[in-house]
């Protein structure tokens, strides 16, 4: 298990809780999410001390000879349009804002921004990275140079906004090049880096922090044969315009609606089978995951 202890420090500890080793990342501060390659070795979301922007950064970390290299920055793919976006002189460039990291047995990533209401997926990203697709709301990304890299909409339902916990899943049912992605929908509109977008226009999204009624649980069939997206399945949950978090486990959908303080298990047509509040103290509830510790601490 990897553990962030400080800005540029993560610690490598054992199934006991004991420290067994720490890892100096120099000038990157790790941020959000981070997952582990076939080899062990650590891909980590981070930022660059040394640029003038803020979360658009995937490392990696070798476990053994403890090297930290830069896989991407998204600056190298996406530079006209970081170039588009608001940037008030002396604040954080948070133009991207990547919430979730997947690493994919192919050496692909596919990326949540939260800040452009869009999932990433980056192909080759150790060795030669370049965009694969965007899920994103079309009209957001008009008059870019990112167009040709838009899935189609394969129905009508409202693109997932400020989504967070993008995560990948397999199924056998499913035709080779097809998968499913899930997330907890915010569907929040905003983006502080594009004062020029009016989010309004996806009818149906929420635009006020405090005044918000709707979330998702959303999972979409994505077709990499066709280049479309579907919403496979999707249910009403509490409202949060930021964090939170949707896990899958089957029978079961666990969701955590951060800034509301709700941990909420439904079934998967969206039944709601167990509520529970949570004293936040001020303070939203980034993530909640469920886990039974097989094979970790027991037999």
């Amino acid at each position: 298990m990897a553990h962030r202890i400080s800005r540029q420090l993560q610690a490598a500890i054992n199934h006991l809780g004991r420290i067994e080793h720490i890892y100096n990342l120099g000038n990157y501060i790790v941020h959000h999410d981070y997952q582990f390659d076939q080899d062990g070795n650590l891909i980590l979301l981070a930022t660059n001390e040394e640029k003038n922007s803020v979360e658009d950064c995937i490392i990696k970390v070798d476990v053994d000879s403890e090297e930290v290299t830069e896989l991407l920055d998204l600056e190298d793919l996406f530079k006209s349009y970081k170039e588009s976006t608001d940037h008030k002189e002396g604040s954080k460039w948070d133009w991207m804002h990547i919430n979730t990291l997947q690493y994919l047995n192919d050496d692909s990533v596919i990326l949540s921004s939260r800040e452009t209401s869009s999932i990433i997926k980056i192909n080759d990203v150790s060795t030669n990275p370049s965009i694969g697709y965007i899920i994103g709301n079309e009209d957001f990304w008009k008059d870019t140079d990112y167009t040709k890299y838009l899935y189609t909409k394969d129905g009508d339902f409202l693109t997932s906004g400020g989504q967070h916990t993008v995560t990948y899943m397999e199924d056998d049912a499913l035709e080779s090049g097809q998968y499913y992605l899930y997330m907890f929908d915010n569907n929040f509109g905003y983006s502080k880096t594009r004062k020029d977008y009016d989010w309004t226009v996806n009818d149906g999204i929420q635009t006020s922090i405090t005044e918000g009624t709707t979330s998702y649980y959303y999972q979409y069939l994505v077709d990499e044969n066709e280049g479309t997206y579907t919403l496979a399945n999707s249910f009403e949950v509490p409202f949060s315009a930021y964090v939170s978090s949707a896990q899958n486990l089957g029978n079961h959908i666990v969701v955590d609606s951060g800034i509301a303080g709700l941990l909420s298990i439904y079934d998967t047509d969206g039944n709601l089978e167990q509520q529970f509040s949570i004293k936040k103290n001020d303070r939203f509830i980034y993530r909640i995951y469920y886990y039974d510790y097989k094979g970790y601490y027991f037999s």
